[in-house]
């Protein structure tokens, strides 16, 4: 088998997702997708990916993974090279799945559980949506109607958005209040009234559902040091499940000296690129919970040694979604081939809203618990009215 064809396919509306299809001489098809920068990605795929797989036979999947990050600016990042081939090798996961008429959690080496909780990230229907996503000024809070509008009731009504996650058998939310003073601070400090604000949806949730809900917590990478050492002790009475991405995660003896501050653990996230990072914090001490995005770490080739990585050092593993809809369904697949996985993380307003319209199949959520795909490869094609939208714009290099 060969690869005879690579094809990007981009959408003005959701400028920011990228998908890969990558088509073969068998006429097996996979897909792939990757988010942020779609344009970079999409050129580098062309420009300079494309010669080195054209070709080439998909099912040889972890030398391909080696030769698309044996470059010199690929090393060990989440940059346009990474995110390329992050969606290149999804795509060779799901041609392998389709080879085999299995899913890819079973080609992963099969399922480890039978269904796995979520939580939900707060976001809104209108959250990354568009190709404008820098913290709060584009939040997009109630741009689109739907009982799902988790970021205007986390800001307004956290104790209300918990008991009904309760309701529907969610047990675990994540949400970012401390972003709008980090923003208007630069991260540098917190007043005594930023915080106050900060810390009433916690307030809330423990007051209406006490702790039968588990809250995450998400920096998004904007706090110093210092400012952040105040803000984990602060919130260390309503027991938080984890701190993300608490400051920028580019020093192991910063965050060392943050875990040894809190007994919270610190959750090292969508923001490194490949294994090599999470090795060096993991050997500090410095995390307590790994995360990984798939489309932009290095695809499942380079999730599954990340995830083993984790076990190895008895630290449980849970994929991020809050990208694209190809990407929360390779995150589900390796969820389910990982014996360390904690929990998926999930967007209802995503996966009920526009990843619908993107898409054919996506993983059942009941009573709180993900279900496995069943379909080979992945599982889910484009749908076809993607084909069919006047915004859709695509680029092909062939042999």
């Amino acid at each position: 088998m060969k690869i005879t064809a690579i094809r990007t396919l981009r959408l003005q509306e959701f400028a920011n997702v990228l998908w890969v299809q990558l088509e073969t001489d068998a006429g097996i098809t996979g897909l792939g997708e990757t988010f942020y920068g779609a344009g970079a990605v999409e050129a580098h795929i062309h420009e300079v990916l494309s010669s080195r797989l054209l070709g080439r036979d998909p099912l040889h999947i972890e030398a391909l993974s080696r030769e698309m990050v044996n470059l010199p600016l690929a090393q060990s990042s989440t940059g346009a090279e990474y995110r390329a081939a992050s969606a290149i090798d999804l795509a060779l996961w799901d041609t392998f799945g389709k080879v085999c008429n299995l899913p890819v959690h079973q080609m992963l080496g099969g399922a480890c559980h039978k269904r796995l909780p979520v939580y939900n990230t707060c976001a809104g229907y209108g959250y990354v949506r568009s190709n404008r996503i820098k913290p709060v000024d584009t939040w997009n809070m109630g741009a689109s109607d739907g009982p799902y509008e988790d970021l205007v009731a986390f800001m307004t009504d956290a104790g209300a958005l918990a008991e009904n996650l309760l309701e529907s058998g969610i047990t675990a939310m994540k949400i970012w209040p401390f972003d709008p003073a980090a923003v208007e601070n630069d991260g540098r400090f917190i007043t005594a009234a930023q915080l106050r604000t900060a810390l009433s949806p916690f307030e809330k949730i423990r007051k209406r559902v006490g702790d039968r809900m588990q809250i995450m917590v998400e920096f998004h990478c904007l706090w110093n040091l210092p400012s952040i050492k105040h803000i984990a002790r602060e919130l260390e009475a309503f027991q938080p499940t984890w701190y993300e991405d608490p400051i920028r995660m580019n020093s192991t003896s910063a965050l060392s000296e943050l875990a040894a501050h809190t007994s919270v653990p610190i959750c090292a996230s969508e923001t490194l690129g490949s294994r090599f990072p999470y090795k060096d914090m993991l050997e500090a001490g410095a995390i307590g919970i790994v995360m990984t995005d798939l489309v932009w770490t290095g695809g499942l080739t380079e999730g599954r040694k990340i995830a083993a990585l984790a076990d190895t050092y008895h630290r449980p593993y849970a994929p991020h979604d809050c990208t694209g809809p190809v990407a929360y369904v390779a995150a589900v697949h390796s969820s389910f081939s990982q014996p360390n996985t904690l929990i998926q993380e999930s967007v209802r307003a995503f996966y009920t809203g526009w990843y619908k319209e993107l898409v054919t199949e996506l993983p059942n959520v009941v009573d709180g618990h993900v279900l496995p795909m069943e379909g080979p490869g992945l599982g889910t094609e484009l749908q076809p009215a993607v084909f069919a939208r006047p915004d859709l714009s695509t680029r092909l290099s062939e042999m």
